[in-house]
């Protein structure tokens, strides 16, 4: 799918003074493109992931996808459309807590009726390493691990868009290049859309396109 982002604006409010994230932000993003946002810290990256998502609503512009204008539909509808296309890496996971990991993993094809969502989540987590902790909590797990969970079920209804959040952000060097390998190994196997936020240089240069956040404004980088 691509994705189209026109005069995006998004501020927020400090008490009675209202601060700017991002300004007109405008991208276009092309059907199976792979990209990454860097910025520094505080700069809206995140913000923006999130209305890119319909997460959040922005305060003006729009996010088109494909043909579907997020900003036109209502919740329900918005709902529908992320559950069956976009996946999200959350930066602080957003795993359920009372769920394993592998449940953590069937859940998104569960709620989708998807047909061998065990078979699935079980191959996926087994790429990723974790195959010997399939049954464990999420509280039992590492961040690493947890992240790695994380990464396993965004990528479970193998969505069109995947947005990514510090995909790499809570994995020891020699643990995130795999696991990053395994990631690009799946979105360009299916040609899934990414855009990916980090701090990290290595994994923004894997990308196609690197834009940067600044001042509001998304720049090539």
């Amino acid at each position: 799918m691509s994705l189209i982002v026109k005069n995006l604006c998004k501020s927020f409010y400090q008490g009675d003074d209202k601060v700017p994230v991002l300004q007109s932000v405008n991208a276009e993003i092309k059907n199976g493109e792979i990209v990454a946002i860097v910025g520094e810290s505080g700069s809206g990256k995140s913000t923006l992931l999130s209305l890119l998502a319909g997460l959040d609503r922005a305060d003006e512009g729009q996010v088109i996808v494909d043909s579907f204008d997020l900003s036109k539909l209502d919740e329900r509808s918005l709902t529908k459309f992320r559950g069956e296309n976009i996946g999200i890496v959350f930066q602080q996971y957003h795993l359920v807590s009372h769920l394993t990991a592998l449940e953590n993993v069937m859940l998104p094809m569960e709620i989708l009726k998807k047909d061998e969502a065990q078979e699935r989540a079980h191959s996926l987590l087994k790429e990723l390493g974790l195959e010997h902790r399939l049954h464990q909590f999420p509280s039992r797990m590492s961040g690493g691990e947890c992240q790695r969970v994380a990464i396993a079920r965004a990528l479970a209804v193998r969505p069109k868009i995947i947005l990514a959040d510090e995909p790499s952000g809570n994995l020891d060097v020699q643990t995130g290049e795999k696991v990053m390998d395994t990631f690009f190994n799946i979105i360009k196997k299916y040609q899934m859309t990414t855009i990916l936020v980090t701090h990290s240089e290595p994994l923004a240069k894997r990308c196609q396109k690197v834009l940067r956040l600044f001042q509001g404004q998304l720049l090539e980088a």
